[in-house]
């Protein structure tokens, strides 16, 4: 992907949309399509809409309001379905967004101490107990509906989530709301459906490159190589050397090498790991390159996911590999470079040098506010492809004027799934088009400025007279 043995100059843009720009309802990044999203692998989907709910009574800095509350449907890009519960109730949510999985610090529940308690409720509530009258006697109620027990659920999360106070209209839903928040425990984070750890590795020539390591819920996961690493001989391996073909499946924990070729030109591989698998109920559900409602997984059908890794090599000079991780405690993007090559790997960051010797790495913060889009790029080397980083830190639930109460005549009741229409008034639901606030967001990029950080590196053989380009 990058590799050369050259000095040259590379460039790390984080570029920032304000974050004033959240009451446009969304924000998007002006970045290229063909861009990396950091914890890229696992389960994607599309919001459809709000369509299991009830009324509940939410207050807010003294103020009372009801609104729609219960279990979101998300199609999954795979294929199947996804059920979630709101754990942002203050940010609007955009029917027809992009979603993917992701880890709980890269989400609002990132300094949350009761998302554990927030995990037992899903675990221990609708939809994951489908037995109503069980459910039901186990809370106190005297029946509960599949309305009523979502809302009863939804209710609950919300006191943990976001601190406000949330009572269901229903007697039954309110006894349930308050049974699970009496009984809740800590229950640990899930696994994710599918991840390769890390995304991208480096090497040289005439060796196996690695590990990368499976993390999965799925039973059986099937690996390939892309087109490429057939090109240049490149195998996958395990770490004895031994061939995984395309038909066995391996499992979570297990580690895969790229096997290059000795005398290979300097060049790069990927390769893709696959499962079919429900998601594990808690995982965390976050917009892609927008600033949207963060989800919490309370159901799940199979689905097909999918998770890539890529391996550079370079058979002298510094052979670097370049990763992106949102890190919500630390307010920024995680940029970690490694570097397997027989030189160091120097790179410079807002006016600091860092030097990451052969067998080494090292990680460097990019400062990201929350709510604003990033664009983080990393030239190749010789004018080789290199890396692009682009997304929304979006971190906090402190949205603003993202609910909609609904009214008391049932005027202005919650669409169902998958209807944009004007009415739409859930829990943070919007008709709005997000190709048009993207381009809203892009407007107000160029007119407000960005912040500007930049990387260079070099190869230590070379470092002497160095220039620094833009």
């Amino acid at each position: 992907m990058l590799l050369a043995r050259k000095r040259v100059l590379a460039r790390c843009a984080a570029t920032a949309v304000a974050a004033g720009l959240t009451a446009a309802g969304a924000i998007a990044t002006a970045a290229p399509a063909a861009a990396d999203a950091p914890g890229t692998g696992g389960a994607t989907a599309t919001l459809e809409g709000l369509q299991i709910y009830d009324r509940v009574d939410v207050t807010v800095d003294g103020r009372t309001h009801t609104y729609g509350a219960g279990l979101f449907n998300l199609a999954a890009d795979g294929g199947g379905t996804y059920q979630t519960y709101c754990i942002d109730f203050g940010t609007a949510a955009q029917n027809g967004t992009q979603y993917r999985e992701t880890g709980w610090d890269s989400s609002t529940l990132h300094d949350n101490p009761d998302a554990g308690k927030i995990n037992w409720i899903l675990q221990n509530s609708y939809p994951v107990v489908d037995d109503l009258n069980a459910l039901a006697a186990e809370a106190g109620a005297e029946s509960l509906t599949e309305e009523q027990a979502a809302a009863g659920t939804q209710a609950a999360i919300w006191h943990l989530s976001d601190g406000v106070e949330a009572v269901p209209q229903n007697e039954n839903a309110q006894a349930l709301t308050e049974w699970l928040l009496s009984a809740a425990e800590d229950v640990a984070e899930p696994s994710p459906s599918l991840q390769l750890n890390p995304s991208q590795v480096s090497g040289t020539p005439g060796s196996i490159i690695g590990p990368v390591t499976v993390e999965t819920s799925a039973d059986a996961v099937y690996v390939a190589p892309d087109a490429a690493a057939a090109e240049q001989g490149v195998t996958i391996v395990d770490a004895n050397g031994e061939p995984i073909s395309e038909d066995v499946a391996v499992t979570d924990g297990s580690e895969l090498y790229f096997s290059v070729p000795e005398g290979a030109e300097d060049g790069s591989a990927s390769l893709t790991a696959t499962a079919t698998s429900s998601v594990p109920v808690g995982r965390a559900f976050t917009g892609v390159d927008t600033v949207t409602q963060t989800m919490i997984l309370a159901g799940s059908s199979d689905a097909s996911v999918s998770a890539t890794a890529t391996a550079n090599w370079a058979s002298e000079g510094p052979a670097p590999a370049v990763t992106a991780h949102e890190n919500c405690a630390a307010g920024g993007v995680d940029i970690t470079a490694t570097n397997e090559g027989d030189e160091p790997f120097v790179f410079e960051l807002e006016g600091e040098e860092y030097e990451i010797p052969a067998g080494g790495s090292e990680t460097v913060t990019v400062p990201v506010e929350d709510g604003q889009a990033y664009e983080i790029t990393i030239a190749g080397l010789d004018g080789g492809e290199g890396w692009e980083f682009t997304g929304v830190l979006d971190c906090s639930t402190n949205g603003d004027g993202g609910m909609e109460p609904i009214g008391d005549d049932d005027s202005n009741e919650p669409s169902p799934a998958g209807d944009t229409g004007p009415d739409l008034a859930d829990t943070g639901s919007s008709s709005g088009n997000p190709a048009m606030i993207a381009g809203i967001a892009v407007a107000l990029l160029v007119a407000g400025g960005a912040a500007v950080f930049f990387i260079r590196r070099r190869s230590a053989a070379s470092a002497s007279g160095a220039s620094a380009d833009d």
